[in-house]
């Protein structure tokens, strides 16, 4: 008998999205799935983790080469309580979403979504995080079926360097054209707040914005997607700025401890 992959399913839009509940469909066909996903949205929680309160997993489905489970946690507490408690190990693949709305550019670092992978990633997991570039509840995910399939079982067999995982993210059109390996654009929110006073003389603000994109560029996420094409984008764990080591030679002059 073949032993099947072991696959991790987590996003941030919780347990109940459209978005995940269609990533569960089509990774069922690639090898046993494990789901560990937030009980709640949350979304923009980025890397955050719970460490004030307990955490709490809930046994959903148990069924032969299936398990699914609700977590009162963020998407990285999920990942960590996934490997660690519900796996007792390491997955051969990790996925997370479908986010509904893109993560693509500068949000990858505020997705919870994305925020997951890089978990997965940091514990040596081959990672993936696939989103698609409209925030409905309502959306048709069947044009990213074949490309989801595609792309996953192509890591589950080849696998992805070391502090290296996938972002992921599909244009909204009935025929997506096909892949383009690029690059984060330069892109970021111009933000502001809305601030109000309630009834009772109180001051309240909401976080607002417009997302703007600097990137003139042809080859980044964003322009992949207004193509027609999914983007893939590697994201790499290490955040250190190589380029800029020996231009900061400077400051250890004159430090020596006298």
């Amino acid at each position: 008998m073949i032993k099947r992959p072991k696959i991790l399913v987590t996003n941030d839009d919780g347990i109940s999205a459209q978005g995940i509940r269609f990533l569960i469909d089509v990774i069922r066909d690639l090898g046993d799935v494990i789901v560990v996903a937030p009980d709640s949205p949350q979304s923009g929680m980025g890397h955050a983790i719970t460490v004030q309160s307990p955490l709490r997993i809930k046994m959903i489905v148990e069924e032969d080469g299936y398990r699914e489970y609700s977590c009162n946690g963020t998407p990285v507490d999920c990942v960590k309580l996934g490997e660690q408690v519900v796996l007792k190990g390491k997955p051969d693949l990790l996925v997370s979403g479908i986010n509904h709305g893109s993560n693509a550019a500068i949000n990858v670092v505020y997705s919870g979504t994305m925020a997951a992978v890089i978990e997965g990633c940091i514990d040596g997991i081959p990672s993936i995080g696939f989103s698609m570039d409209d925030f409905s509840q309502h959306l048709n995910f069947e044009p990213a079926r074949a490309l989801i399939t595609h792309i996953a079982s192509q890591v589950l067999q080849n696998g992805l360097k070391e502090g290296v995982c996938l972002n992921v993210n599909f244009p909204v059109t009935e025929q997506i054209k096909g892949i383009k390996v690029t690059h984060q654009a330069d892109a970021y929110w111009s933000e502001e707040f809305d601030s109000r006073v309630d009834p009772r003389g109180r001051n309240y603000h909401w976080l607002i914005g417009k997302f703007v994109n600097r990137d003139n560029g042809y080859e980044n996420d964003i322009n992949a997607m207004k193509e027609g094409y999914a983007s893939v984008v590697p994201i790499k764990i290490d955040l250190t700025a190589y380029d800029q080591i020996e231009d900061l030679k400077y400051l250890e002059q004159n430090t020596e401890v006298q």
